[in-house]
């Protein structure tokens, strides 16, 4: 997915105009990789969490647009967000060759109910929600389904599982475990006593309690 955002150039800095520039409702942000050297850049914090927020979210491949003009591909590489208030706060973007391969990280979606929790009282464990892939910018997919309508107690679903995809291929290890189906735990039954050691056994705290009285009254005198 390719969307466009709206950017504007700086050459002013510092705390302060960090200050500033939030003040007016937008956020700081730098433009990496490439040739060039970075650029510190102004953007509008609504736009940008409407990315993240989408279906594709961090791995959506964004077409910067200064002054109505597309200049450049970028991905977001990290964004900052106020630890109380969750708005953002700061973002940096990196700069893709449309014809040249990188490493995304893609999140898993299951699908279907296991017939082994249907039909066996089964638990699904979802081991691992995401996976790292290597593709061309334009094939990042926003996610990769997983099918567990079949899946039966004790069975799972690695990552060299994975249907085969033309356009992106898993880096991960092959035997990492996504998902499986698992036995619920067995909750310990309560032991059963005979009934007199039942009884010394409840004899036994109240010795012990009254030993430890006397001791303490001893102490006292």
């Amino acid at each position: 997915m390719e969307t466009t955002l709206e950017v504007v150039r700086r050459d002013r800095f510092g705390r302060n105009e960090a200050i500033r520039i939030r003040a007016e409702g937008h956020i700081p942000a730098v433009l990496y990789g490439g040739a060039s050297k970075p650029e510190s850049l102004t953007v509008d914090p609504k736009a940008l969490l409407q990315i993240l927020h989408s279906d594709s979210g961090a791995n959506t491949l964004i077409a910067l647009s200064f002054e109505g003009r597309k200049d450049t591909r970028v991905l977001i590489k990290e964004y900052q967000l106020h630890p109380v208030t969750r708005r953002l706060l700061h973002a940096d973007f990196y700069r893709v060759a449309m014809d040249k391969e990188l490493r995304v990280t893609v999140p898993i979606q299951l699908t279907g109910e296991a017939r082994g929790i249907k039909e066996q009282g089964g638990i699904l464990d979802f081991v691992h929600r995401e996976i790292e892939v290597e593709c061309l910018p334009a094939d990042i997919p926003e996610n990769i389904t997983v099918d567990v309508s079949e899946l039966m107690l004790h069975d799972g679903v690695r990552v060299r599982d994975l249907p085969v995809d033309a356009k992106w291929r898993p880096v991960s290890e092959g035997d990492t475990l996504i998902v499986h189906v698992v036995a619920p735990r067995a909750e310990p039954e309560p032991a059963v006593a005979d009934a007199a050691v039942a009884a010394v056994a409840t004899a036994e705290p109240e010795v012990i309690k009254k030993g430890k009285v006397e001791k303490e009254d001893d102490k006292k005198d």
